[in-house]
């Protein structure tokens, strides 16, 4: 007889089913282009080649942002380790003077309490000495109590911050593997993207460099890179506010390299770049493209202003600061460095505006 199980209920995080969709769609076409073949296939045209590279690096975006996130998490972890390490620490050392100061009242109770209080005061050659004596005991006995109680302090906050710290490097453990996986992944992707460009000639890189530039102004200055270009376009609104610093910004770091996971400042990745951009202006950004987009308020697309985050892809796994007149300065991808570009040259998914 057959038997029938309930679907299982999906697990997956807002954040994860926005990527998963899109890596799902991409492995098939991924690992046809790079799969090992018996004889020599013929070279695929250029604008294959860029759909399977632009498909490489969104995967590696993707990855990219995910390992941004755990190196921020995983330092955070680390502060919060050594801090309770200290703690641990200074405990312990307080649990130490106060159970030397338990082992000292137990000797003077053992020295002194011999006798019987009545069996003392019947030997004793003056009463009254005794009874000051007496006195004094009491008042000993109650800085014993009061010392035991502190010890009892000590040792449960000992007990609480040991087990945190515990908690915390169980937590560091669980990051610090997940980085490394991210790493890999995102390694493993810009490996693919490599092998893929070693395989085209002279005259194909040419056209794929030609056809990079699909959507990006080229009659700003004819002596310029047009990714380079300053961006003196009449009909762009003027920016305003601390979104000048953070163009300001942007435009100082034009022309150096994108590296995975950088934030400055001789390189950057894309989220690392608008951080870094907006901090110049006095304006905190998450590290992540994933946590940017609902860092400030949302605005559309045709609202745009210099200055804005505009995001790409549906798993937001890209960013990039408007600069006006439908472009933006952003840290495209390995062997690409920041540069000015269209913002039509990628799946917009969204802008919000820090200022």
């Amino acid at each position: 007889m057959a038997s029938h199980r309930k679907p299982r209920r999906s697990t997956l995080t807002g954040r994860a089913r926005r990527t998963a969709a899109t890596v799902a769609g991409a492995a098939a076409a991924s690992a046809t282009v790079l799969a090992p073949a018996g004889h020599a296939e013929p070279r695929p045209a250029p604008e294959q080649v860029r759909a399977q590279l632009d498909q490489l690096y969104q995967e590696a975006e993707q990855a990219t942002q995910r390992y941004d996130g755990a190196k921020e998490q995983t330092e955070a972890l680390q502060k919060q380790v050594t801090a309770l390490q200290d703690e641990v620490a200074r405990r312990a050392a307080a649990m130490d003077a106060g159970r030397e100061r338990l082992g000292e009242l137990a000797a003077e109770q053992y020295r002194d309490g011999g006798f019987p209080p009545g069996l003392q005061l019947a030997l004793s050659d003056d009463p009254r000495q005794f009874l000051q004596r007496a006195g004094m005991l009491d008042q000993a006995g109650a800085v014993e109590r009061q010392a035991l109680a502190e010890f009892g302090r000590q040792r449960l906050a000992l007990d609480t911050s040991t087990a945190e710290a515990r908690l915390r490097l169980a937590d560091l453990d669980a990051r610090q593997r997940e980085l490394a996986a991210e790493k890999a992944t995102v390694q493993d992707r810009l490996g693919r993207a490599q092998a893929l460009l070693a395989r085209l000639t002279a005259e194909q890189h040419g056209s794929l460099d030609r056809a990079s530039r699909d959507g990006t102004r080229t009659d700003l200055d004819p002596g310029l890179d047009p990714g380079l270009a300053p961006d003196v376009d009449p009909g762009a609104p003027f920016a305003s506010g601390r979104a000048v610093e953070a163009i300001a910004f942007a435009r100082a770091q034009l022309g150096k390299p994108y590296v995975w996971g950088a934030t400055g400042p001789g390189s950057y990745d894309c989220s690392g770049l608008v951080q870094a951009a907006w901090a110049a202006a006095g304006v905190s950004l998450p590290r992540t493209t994933y946590d940017q987009i609902d860092a400030a308020r949302r605005v559309r697309r045709d609202q745009l202003q210099p200055g804005d985050l505009v995001f790409f892809y549906p798993g937001v796994t890209h960013v990039g600061l408007y600069s006006g007149g439908g472009r933006m300065i952003h840290a495209p991808h390995p062997g690409a460095p920041v540069r000015y570009e269209s913002i039509d040259v990628m799946p917009f998914a969204g802008a919000v505006r820090p200022s």
